[in-house]
């Protein structure tokens, strides 16, 4: 479904991702782990649009799009999220859900004077599936609450709804265990299972790797901006390149 092939980013001198390839499939949870500075949001921002590679391409459904800009891509339905999430602050939680569906008619102001019955009716229905999104991820109660006076376990629900409302065909999930209270955490354990059901595909990079064991398989592994193995979670819990690089020492 996705495939990087021989990705290169360099920044100045440094080199960032250094000549990576992987395939992820269709109706996986593939996880990408790695410590701190092994390129894994470099790789994210590549395969959404928001970096170009310095060399080597990105597939989606069988299309190049290294290169494309980022709306381009979403587009395709390869749609992300964000560890820190960025909804629009001053608008309610309803409302940051119901301006992701694409093409809208109100989005052109001439509309809302000469196509006021189709510019109301979208409206409708963006509400409702607004609503019926929200009721799916429990943010139902809060559907009038401003984004920014949510928690951080709320945020990340949002930003799994904007996605959800933009019918993605693959996610990409950056760290959506992060910063989450246990409660919660648990809660977006659950949702991301149900949405895979539907058939959605998923990229996550997570450092929770009881979140990873629970939810991915295959996982991916980068150190030092080079892909180190792929495998199963108890593969990747065991292998001693992985511990070394990943937990910092080989197992006693």
């Amino acid at each position: 479904m996705l495939e990087a092939t021989n990705l290169v980013k360099d920044f100045g001198g440094l080199r960032a991702v250094n000549r990576v390839s992987f395939r992820v499939a269709e109706r996986t949870i593939t996880g990408l782990i790695g410590p701190n500075g092994a390129g894994k949001t470099t790789m994210f921002n590549m395969l959404a649009g928001a970096l170009r590679p310095t060399s080597g391409t990105i597939s989606f459904l069988g299309h190049r799009i290294d290169g494309r800009p980022p709306h381009a891509i979403f587009h395709t339905g390869l749609v992300r999220t964000f560890q820190i999430p960025r909804p629009f602050a001053e608008m309610t939680v309803l409302e940051n859900v119901m301006l992701v569906p694409l093409d809208q008619a109100g989005e052109r102001f001439w509309n809302n004077w000469v196509r006021r019955g189709a510019v109301r009716r979208q409206e409708r229905a963006a509400r409702d599936r607004a609503r019926e999104t929200l009721a799916f991820l429990g943010l139902e109660r809060i559907a009038g609450e401003y984004a920014k006076n949510l928690s951080g376990g709320q945020q990340k629900l949002l930003e799994i709804a904007r996605a959800l409302m933009a019918d993605p065909k693959l996610i990409l999930l950056d760290e959506p265990g992060a910063g989450v209270n246990p409660t919660l955490l648990g809660t977006i354990m659950d949702k991301l299972h149900e949405i895979h059901e539907t058939g959605i595909t998923f990229l996550i990079i997570e450092h929770n790797m009881d979140l990873i064991a629970a939810l991915c398989d295959p996982v991916l592994v980068m150190a030092q901006g080079s892909l180190l193995m792929v495998g199963s979670p108890e593969e990747v819990r065991t292998d001693a390149r992985v511990l070394e690089a990943y937990l910092g020492g080989a197992p006693t």
